[in-house]
């Protein structure tokens, strides 16, 4: 078997960087906002409150998003879903640079987290189809760094377009952050299809790695596009009073990490005095360090866990002190500022690859669209609740001085229910046709 794996490296792990680039290019749209936020805020004379509603709003249609994106994938295949998502974040983008009051901007939010939302479930079923189970634990993690490596470099390219080329202004940027857009359709319609049948009649992937997929356990041999939907037994998850825990822990991981992303720029900026440029080097690198941790968090649970629970252990009782301290830091220290930047870059996102593995590792092959879209569709929620909560615990002073430290100790305790959580997590694979009912649960705590 290993032999075959070595022979069988090929054409997979090009879909998987195709996907990967395409999720980076959804990244700069999203992010971009939150990077200019503070100018944003002020060219529309915006409160914190306001500027929480617009962030939180995203979420709330990205979240919705993300249940009919995963049912949509299931049925229709993944490339064509990805396919609408990417052409209606992109149109989107570029109408934000024209922008004029807090009305158009929550319209053109909630549009963006209809179009965004309709991306992941899609990516991650078409890595589930291409992917045999002993390897989808890497090729999830390596998929997650894309929202490691685009926080990273965003900050930093988007903020230098707008000093260097459109004289300190942001609503150019959105503009000519169309064209990734258009480059990544063209890309998804050349390189990517819905499952490895499709390229080896089509002759680019070869026989060798075509049997090594299939004979490692791959989540799909034939046609994704979900015309035989005899075997999508739903209840599989629905039933299992897991999957609503691992939820719970999804919901409170993407509150950290969204909260946190959405309110770093404006901390960096209000709490801590700092310049554009600085800014922008700053807001990178809590990311700097997410694409190893997110790496090192797959490969221990694939090499030396096998399960997810201990990975995520680490991250989120990591979190607790660090997010703490952050929020403590003073003015003038950035030398702690930029270690505990980094430390929470690292604790944040150990546990994202693994995370998302889960579903592909517990659940059947025919169910893991619906299932990553529903779960996905709940935990956005902390992606919505969290910005929004964090909007009214900044605490503006007399002068227009803003304190975050609440907005950090509320992480946090996200991290702790988090924490919890997984500590009640089970990972033992159900099988296709198994049946669970609300008050059985057949599988047992590995």
């Amino acid at each position: 078997m290993k032999e075959i794996a070595k022979k069988a490296w090929g054409y997979r792990h090009i879909v998987l960087l195709i996907v990967w680039l395409l999720y980076i290019i959804n990244y700069f749209d999203r992010l971009s906002v939150l990077t200019f936020l503070p100018y944003i805020q002020k060219d529309l004379n915006l409160t914190p409150v306001e500027v929480g509603q617009l962030a939180s709003v995203f979420f709330f249609a990205y979240a919705l998003a993300q249940v009919t994106a995963g049912f949509l994938a299931d049925k229709f295949g993944s490339k064509r879903v990805m396919n609408c998502a990417i052409l209606v974040f992109t149109a989107i983008t570029a109408l934000t640079g024209a922008v004029k009051s807090f009305g158009q901007f929550i319209a053109l939010r909630i549009g963006l987290g209809l179009g965004e939302g309709h991306h992941f479930a899609p990516a991650v079923r078409t890595i589930n189809n291409w992917f045999p189970v002993t390897e989808r634990g890497r090729a999830t993690s390596f998929f997650a760094t894309s929202w490691a490596v685009a926080p990273a470099i965003v900050p930093v390219l988007v903020t230098s377009l707008a000093a260097y080329f459109f004289a300190g202004q942001w609503r150019p940027v959105f503009y000519f952050l169309a064209l990734p857009g258009l480059i990544g359709m063209w890309a998804l319609w050349y390189f990517v299809s819905d499952s490895p049948q499709e390229m080896l009649a089509k002759g680019r992937l070869r026989q060798e790695e075509y049997d090594h997929i299939l004979v490692t356990g791959t989540a799909a041999a034939g046609d994704d596009s979900g015309k035989d939907s005899r075997n999508k037994n739903y209840a599989v998850f629905l039933k299992d009073g897991h999957f609503y825990v691992y939820c719970v822990a999804l919901f409170c991981q993407l509150a950290v990490y969204w909260g946190s992303t959405t309110w770093l720029t404006s901390f960096l900026v209000q709490q801590h005095g700092m310049d554009i440029k600085k800014m922008g080097f700053f807001a990178s690198a809590p990311y700097i360090v997410a694409f190893f941790a997110m790496m090192l968090g797959g490969w221990l649970m694939d090499k030396v866990f096998h399960r997810m629970k201990p990975v995520a252990l680490i991250a989120y009782l990591g979190c607790i002190p660090v997010l703490w301290i952050l929020g403590t830091v003073g003015k003038e220290q950035t030398g702690l500022l930029l270690t505990m930047l980094l430390l929470s870059g690292f604790f944040i996102n150990l546990n994202f690859g693994s995370i998302y593995a889960y579903i592909q590792k517990r659940y059947p092959k025919e169910v893991v669209g619906g299932a990553t879209g529903l779960a996905n569709g709940i935990g956005q929620m902390g992606s919505f609740v969290s910005p929004l909560v964090a909007g009214y615990l900044v605490k503006v002073g007399p002068n227009g001085t803003q304190d975050f430290r609440m907005v950090f100790v509320f992480f946090a305790l996200a991290s702790a229910v988090a924490a919890l959580s997984s500590l009640i997590l089970k990972e033992q694979r159900i099988e296709a046709g198994t049946s669970l009912s609300p008050t059985e649960n057949r599988t047992t705590s590995v």
